[in-house]
């Protein structure tokens, strides 16, 4: 440590740290301008000037790292005269006004302007010219007028959001900012993330949106994003009761970044003219909605539930929760299904995702979640990150930022995937790898690993189990079969073996490439065994980390609304964990497991399934061979739906009830790292839409059972009491000046218990301590090309859209981005059809038929095409597979055959 002198104030610190990081230590402020931490210290602005002892002239405090026995002074006539002339002459090329800025109120450059005197010269400054505004991005806006050429946009896209399409260049003598929002900017590589909006200290670069408040007309509510599971940190920004602008916060899994959708997607659906406001009874005779009071409503749907209930059985019913609702939500709609339904037909959309995360997992280290955090597993000292089956920068977009970071850093990277996606460009390693491989591709790996002497012997021998059966089962795995099985290189899969082996600290993280399979399960328990083999569980840096797809996917999960697990995991099968809930909530609960979501359908089919209950969940656009689906719904004696807007199951319903949105509600979510969050209420809720957990109340009360009115703090502490990870966790807790910002990770097993960033540290959670291998074999999926059907179609996300777009598809801008189904179709396959790039094409096989637009490439191999879930105009699950997991009933939307013709 150095020891420092600032202001007279003694203090020690670390060689390489600035002086502007020492002062703030001394708690002393020196004004800056240019630098933002992480970003930007390129100390043009002059603004953080100090003396040194010992030096003639002024030095930039931002980037002046600190030595031994210095001595600082930061405030000085000499000082203060350098800064206003500073100021001044950057103020001079400043073409406005301060009145009429959009940033009026919120301009770094006015405060530090009237902090030190500095009044506008508006003769001069009406005599500058005026360069032209490039506004053409639907959300960003930069005015040249009002740049400073300070360069923290430049840094917040190169530096924070690694994308690197902002930059500055040299015009003569000066360096102008290259800034892609005019004429031309969708051929650009900008993400319109806005992290450079967010960062630029005057109005020059904004989001556009800006224009219609003031920074005195609003108040800020810090919240959790609603879309992926990363749980960004940001606040809604309210002016008059509605929201106009979200602003980031510094979260552990978000850093102060956000994404396209958090920042300009996830509050237009909150406000939007289309939503339900009024419960609805569909007349019998005519087909059509009628508004009703919640009385009729719910007295309608009690009576009509309770008498299928004493008709045919209380498993004659079920319940579906949703996985973008609260925890708080989740956990009242399976007490519902339990307690007044009586039956154990419960489960969530993790069900189409990742419920082979949660099986998998479970069976082999014996947790079904993200091993490690975030920050974790994208920090400094990582060698080496395998990528497999996952595109985090649409599906995750700021953890595809912290992977390109780390990338820049020196981090190796393994993609496994059958696209070239952006993070290919970037990898050391592509393993370009057929659909419906990987359960050969890591018995691959673990042949290489084993043969080659790269296994940690000694954390196999005393953290696992079942070693020798998977050598035995991997030894036919050779690099050639499985070269020939995934068609890649050998030699690639060799590389990648030694590379993730050899490096001390690498994590595995997977997504819906990996899950969406018949063997999904399977391949996640493959997943594990590549991580065993080395010892890269339960250390830092390392782990098997699944990202999940919607912001509570893992909480709804955590919350029991699962066919077979009370909250927490806890078994129903377990004699002592059914008698503990059985006392707290007062009744006899269903013994016998329920049915799995995908399996509801084909049973009401049948006529075993009667009556069904879906909160927030949308199953007529998502499930796959959705005409299965629609003949499972009509075949319903009794239906209702719980939600935001009419969605296309909303139309099938007999009752539809209006719930309230994540803006409008008190609750937490869990993100994909097991961190638990608050969300707060910033608008009130429109009309007469209720909140979900007084829905559910409301129900249980009418069908009998005597469930009081909680707060939803009052149902945390509830779920505290009976689920030993979450007993440390409370709304109190959650809210505190400590946890703000940071959540708590479960397991959180004490009021006084920090949470657990990384599992399996030392032991795993499954019985005995001990983690297993899978020996699980290969096998082809359900549905593989044919003479009919000769092509391989997968499915996924895109950056600028969510699932359903029940939410980001009323933001108008990012359907101006992003708004049409497409078709990627390989080069060669186009060719020989007479496709070409931006045609209109037909797409069919057995199942159903489409109409898209082909985007032809070499994004895909030969044989193989892609396209996104999200758009009716060409919904992919009217095709896909109706195969499922052979483990927990996922379907698998990643391979299916089709053909594909121009239209």
């Amino acid at each position: 440590m150095c020891k420092v002198t600032i202001n007279g104030i003694d203090l020690q610190a670390r060689p390489g740290m600035t002086i502007l990081g020492a002062a703030k230590i001394a708690g002393v402020r020196i004004p800056t301008l240019c630098f933002l931490k992480d970003v930007s210290a390129i100390a043009s602005c002059r603004m953080c000037v100090v003396e040194v002892e010992g030096c003639s002239n002024l030095v930039a405090a931002c980037n002046t790292p600190v030595t031994e026995g210095m001595v600082v002074t930061t405030e000085s006539d000499r000082i203060a005269s350098a800064r206003k002339t500073a100021l001044k002459l950057i103020r001079a090329g400043h073409r406005t006004t301060c009145l009429t800025c959009v940033k009026n109120g919120a301009c770094e450059l006015q405060a530090l302007c009237r902090e030190f005197g500095i009044e506008d010269d508006l003769a001069a400054k009406a005599a500058l010219p005026k360069k032209p505004v490039q506004d053409d991005n639907p959300f960003l806006r930069f005015d040249p007028n009002l740049c400073i050429s300070c360069q923290r946009c430049v840094g917040a896209c190169n530096n924070r959001a690694h994308n690197h399409t902002l930059r500055g260049v040299k015009r003569g003598t000066a360096t102008v900012k290259s800034i892609p929002f005019g004429e031309g900017w969708k051929e650009t590589g900008c993400e319109s993330c806005g992290n450079c909006a967010a960062a630029c200290p005057t109005g020059a670069l904004v989001e556009k949106r800006r224009e219609s408040y003031r920074q005195w007309e609003v108040t800020k509510t810090l919240t959790t994003c609603p879309h992926c599971a990363t749980g960004c940190q940001y606040y809604l920004v309210v002016k008059d009761g509605k929201i106009v602008d979200t602003e980031p916060a510094n979260g552990p899994s978000n850093k102060g970044m956000m994404c396209v959708k958090g920042r300009s997607g996830s509050f237009d659906f909150v406000q939007s003219p289309d939503r339900l406001t009024t419960p609805l009874i569909k007349n019998k005779e005519t087909g059509e909605f009628q508004p009703a009071t919640w009385d009729e409503a719910l007295d309608l749907v009690a009576s009509k539930f309770s008498q299928l209930k004493a008709d045919f059985g209380p498993d004659s019913l079920a319940a579906f929760a949703c996985s973008r609702s609260s925890n708080e939500d989740v956990y009242m709609l399976q007490k519902m299904a339990r307690v007044a339904f009586g039956t154990n037909n419960v489960d969530n959309c993790a069900r189409v995702c990742h419920g082979p995360s949660v099986a998998g997992l479970a069976t082999t280290l014996g947790s079904g979640a993200m091993t490690n955090p975030i920050g974790d597993i994208t920090a400094p000292d990582v060698e080496c990150i395998m990528l497999v089956g996952s595109n985090p920068e649409e599906a995750h977009p700021v953890v595809g930022m912290q992977i390109r970071a780390a990338v820049e850093r020196g981090t190796k990277l393994i993609v496994v995937d059958p696209r070239d996606i952006g993070l290919s460009k970037k990898a050391d390693i592509h393993l370009k790898l057929n659909p419906g491989t990987n359960v050969a591709f890591s018995a691959g790996m673990c042949h290489i690993m084993i043969r080659d002497g790269l296994v940690d012997q000694e954390y196999v021998d005393t953290r696992t189990e079942g070693y020798q059966e998977l050598a035995q089962m991997v030894q036919a795995y050779t690099p050639d079969r499985v070269a020939a099985i995934c068609g890649i290189d050998q030699r690639d899969l060799v590389a990648a073996a030694h590379m993730y082996a050899t490096a001390k600290k690498a994590p595995i993280i997977y997504c819906l490439g990996v899950t969406e399979h018949s063997s999904g399960t399977e391949g996640v328990m493959s997943m594990s065994n590549m991580a065993l083999l080395c010892g890269k569980l339960g250390k830092s840096g390392c782990g098997v980390n699944p990202l999940r797809g919607q912001n509570n996917v893992q909480g709804a999960c955590d919350m029991g609304a699962t066919p077979g697990d009370f909250p927490g995991y806890q078994k129903i099968t377990n004699p002592q964990v059914m008698a503990k809930f059985e006392e707290a909530w007062g009744v006899e609960l269903p013994k016998k497991q329920g049915l799995w979501a995908t399996e509801v359908f084909h049973a009401a089919s049948e006529g075993k399934i009667k009556g069904l209950f879906i909160f927030g969940e949308d199953q007529v656009r998502t499930d796959p061979n959705i005409n299965h689906v629609i003949e499972g719904i009509k075949a319903l004696d009794f239906f209702v739906v719980d939600d935001l807007f009419m969605t296309e199951t909303a139309k099938y319903a007999d009752v539809v009830l209006p719930g309230i949105s994540y803006a409008e509600k008190w609750g937490t979510f869990s993100n994909t790292e097991r961190r638990v969050q608050l969300i707060r209420p910033a608008v009130a809720s429109p009309g007469d839409a209720r909140p979900d957990t007084w829905i559910f109340s409301e129900i249980m009360r009418r069908m009998g059972y005597n469930q009081l009115d909680l707060t939803p703090a009052q149902i945390m502490d509830e779920i505290a009491s009976l689920t030993p990870s979450f007993a440390g966790i409370s709304h109190a807790r959650l809210d505190s000046e400590k946890y703000r910002y940071r959540g708590l990770q479960w397991p959180c097993t004490s009021p006084d218990h920090e949470g657990t960033p990384i599992m399996h540290v030392g032991t795993f959670t499954r019985a005995g301590g001990l983690a297993t291998y899978s020996t699980a074999e290969y096998h082809e999926a359900y549905e593989m090309p044919d003479d009919e059907y000769p092509l391989m179609l997968t499915t996924g996300r895109i950056l600028y859209q969510y699932n359903a777009q029940a939410m980001t598809g009323r933001t108008e801008g990012l359907n101006e981005i992003a708004g049409h189904s497409f078709i990627e179709i390989n080069t060669a396959d186009a060719q020989a059809r007479g496709i070409a790039d931006g045609d209109k094409v037909r797409v069919f096989n057995r199942r159903s038929a489409i109409e898209s637009y082909a985007r032809v490439s070499d994004k895909t191999k030969p044989g193989q095409t892609w396209m996104p879930f999200h758009f009716q105009d060409g919904n992919a699950n009217w095709l896909t597979s109706p195969a499922l997991d052979n483990i927990c009933a996922t379907p698998e939307y990643k391979v299916c055959s089709v053909q594909v013709e121009k239209l």
